[in-house]
């Protein structure tokens, strides 16, 4: 099998990556390696598969110098040209797509990226898949998209139409248009919504990266909604654990599918839609108390009113992916927040 990561310098996909190569599969990666948070983070993430930033030309495969499994290309998945001739020339078996445009409050100051990235990335992916048919196209959704609803845990048979951000009606937006092209060109696609993704080579504009930089250098870390926050957060092993068992199992319709009473995370076409989280929220003082501990300081906390496009509480129902894949998620925040430390130290000690 051949496989597509795209997304490949970013947090999820760097992991998925080192997971591929570790099974011995091939494994291109794409990436347009954006400056929306720092660069030298995204080369490094490369350096440890073996693409050196000297190497890397852009629109051109660059060859691992420690993975023979594994190439990497720097292309934006705007450029519908250069995607189209990536995917006729590799054929690629199975997509796994991460790349997007990310962050609720940045969706907020910014909201032509997201047009840009989240949905005419995707479209020209979707169209590759089309034309260059591939056994299945694993995609990231988000949390997010569950907006102003408060019924908890959150499912994948409720209804998500109203989003409170431009991020989560982008990734709204990308389920239907990956189901619309299931439904028409038989394309076998799986949306997953990941539930709040930590660990070691994490997003630095993601919360619990502030904090630490913050505690660190010993000023204040801003809390919102003064404190009265709980996430489901999800360690990064147990996100790729999920996504290899996900991709490796081609979505098919629901044959039991009700037009009168539809639900929502399936289809009468080859396409499903999973929560994956930890299915086990905490409050996020919590989570800043396992963070002092490992970094061995304690924050200075600012209280402040909950921000525009913030929820109050995240919890998955992950019931349907461990019916469907057997998934269940190992890593305690304790265990978790630990692993996250001690890289963090030692990247930036």
């Amino acid at each position: 099998m051949k496989y597509l990561v795209t997304g490949a310098a970013g947090f999820i996909g760097f992991h998925v990556v080192q997971d591929l190569l570790s099974k011995g599969v091939e494994v291109v990666g794409l990436d347009s390696i954006n400056s929306y948070y720092s660069i030298d983070l995204k080369y490094a993430r490369l350096a440890e598969s073996g693409i050196a930033s000297m190497d890397i030309v852009e629109g051109v495969l660059t060859q691992s110098t420690i993975q023979a499994n594994y190439r990497f290309i720097q292309l934006d998945l705007v450029d519908k040209d250069g995607l189209l001739k990536l995917f006729e020339q590799e054929k690629f078996d199975l997509v796994i797509h991460l790349a997007a445009q990310a962050g609720v409050r940045n969706s907020i100051l910014h909201p032509e990226d997201y047009l840009h990235s989240n949905f005419s990335g995707f479209l020209n992916l979707l169209e590759c898949c089309r034309f260059h048919p591939v056994r299945h196209l694993v995609f990231a959704s988000s949390s997010s998209v569950y907006g102003s609803n408060t019924k908890m845990p959150f499912s994948t048979s409720d209804e998500v139409d109203h989003p409170i951000s431009l991020y989560a009606a982008s990734k709204k937006a990308n389920e239907l248009m990956a189901h619309s092209y299931s439904h028409l060109f038989g394309i076998p696609t799986t949306g997953l919504r990941f539930f709040t993704v930590y660990g070691p080579w994490g997003r630095p504009d993601m919360s619990y990266f502030l904090f630490a930089d913050a505690i660190r250098r010993g000023d204040p870390i801003q809390v919102f909604n003064f404190g009265n926050m709980k996430r489901d957060f999800t360690y990064i092993d147990d996100i790729v654990d999920g996504i290899i068992r996900v991709v490796e199992k081609p979505a098919s319709p629901n044959l039991n599918y009700d037009t009168q009473q539809p639900d929502p995370s399936s289809s009468t076409a080859p396409y499903r839609i999973y929560n994956i989280g930890n299915s086990s929220p905490v409050s996020l003082l919590m989570f800043i108390e396992e963070i002092e501990k490992g970094l061995g300081q304690k924050a200075k906390m600012e209280l402040l009113p909950i921000q525009p496009g913030d929820v109050v509480e995240t919890h998955a129902d992950v019931s349907p992916l461990e019916r469907d894949f057997g998934y269940q998620p190992r890593t305690t925040v304790p265990q978790g927040v630990a692993e996250f430390t001690k890289w963090y130290l030692n990247f930036y000690r």
